[in-house]
């Protein structure tokens, strides 16, 4: 029994020797030897072997890009207003040895640097220019920070405003502004749109006018061909039948009912080439009526 005993509390110990001997370092993350308290060697992922109870391995190092999110924090601008502003670092650990031995707590060091950096850099800016000029903030944060951390070992990606908070009579007054000026962007669109539709209408009313008048224009200029081309073919007709005065006098004579027809027509006028003809014709009527009293 004491000899199981024994031989159990030796597997148990070589167990331990081995967990001790051998690690496994995971993608992406990194493990600080020291050796009798000093830094030996930087574990990459992978298996590796270490001399228990002389080798520590340190807690391992995240070495994928991170993100770490401040809570927002007053600054105030060179005209002298305060605004809350809340940023978001990009940082990722580039050496684990300086990351591990050069900065106690990377995260708080870099939201105290940040607060600090933006102090300064907000402090030379108005708020217009503040709310306005995002990417040079972030720019200039970046490459401040970025600076300052390079000695611990740590680099910083980018650096990102979420939101820039100005005081509750600034934002009440902006509103106001944004407002009017909406109101007034309103106002003269309304108008250019009036002052578009009225010359559309005007142009519109103008080509309908010139059709109308150039349609006018068009039928009076075939009614008055159609009247000449009805004379012509009336002076041909006439020229070529050769006509006698007792026959324009009779047709003269068929035409006075139509004429009398009109109410404006009080007087007629009767040409003398007419009054010839009819004279002409009464003269051949009487001898044919005194003929016939003859023979009577």
């Amino acid at each position: 029994m004491a000899i199981l005993i024994v031989l159990a509390v030796i597997v148990l110990f070589v167990l331990l020797l081995l967990a001790k001997t051998v690690r496994v370092i995971p993608q992406a993350r990194a493990g600080v030897v020291e050796r009798l308290g000093r830094y030996s060697r930087t574990l990459t992922p992978g298996l590796t072997l270490v001399i228990p109870f002389i080798d520590r391995v340190r807690p391992l190092l995240d070495l994928r890009e991170q993100a770490v999110s401040f809570d927002p924090q007053p600054v105030i601008t060179e005209d002298n207003l305060v605004v809350n502003i809340d940023t978001v670092i990009y940082f990722q650990i580039t050496d684990p040895k300086s990351a591990t031995y050069e900065i106690a707590n990377p995260v708080n060091a870099i939201d105290l640097l940040t607060v600090t950096t933006l102090r300064n850099v907000i402090g030379g800016m108005t708020l217009e220019q503040t709310l306005t000029s995002r990417e040079t903030i972030n720019d200039q944060l970046r490459g401040n920070l970025d600076e300052a951390t390079g000695k611990w070992g740590i680099r910083v990606h980018r650096v990102e405003l979420k939101s820039v908070d100005p005081p509750p009579s600034i934002k009440d007054t902006m509103e106001k502004q944004m407002r009017a000026d909406r109101e007034k962007r309103a106002a003269v669109l309304q108008a250019e749109g009036i002052k578009q539709a009225a010359i559309l209408t005007a142009e519109g009313e103008k080509q309908s006018a010139i059709l109308k008048a150039e349609g006018q224009r068009q039928a009076a200029i075939l009614a008055a061909e159609g009247e000449a081309k009805a004379i012509e073919t009336v002076f041909k007709a006439i020229h070529d039948g050769n006509p006698d005065p007792q026959l324009l006098a009779y047709q003269y004579l068929q035409v006075l009912p139509q004429i009398a027809q009109g109410d404006a027509n009080k007087v007629w006028v009767i040409p003398s080439e007419i009054t010839k003809a009819l004279g002409s014709i009464s003269d051949r009527m009487l001898p044919q009526a005194g003929d016939k009293s003859d023979t009577t």
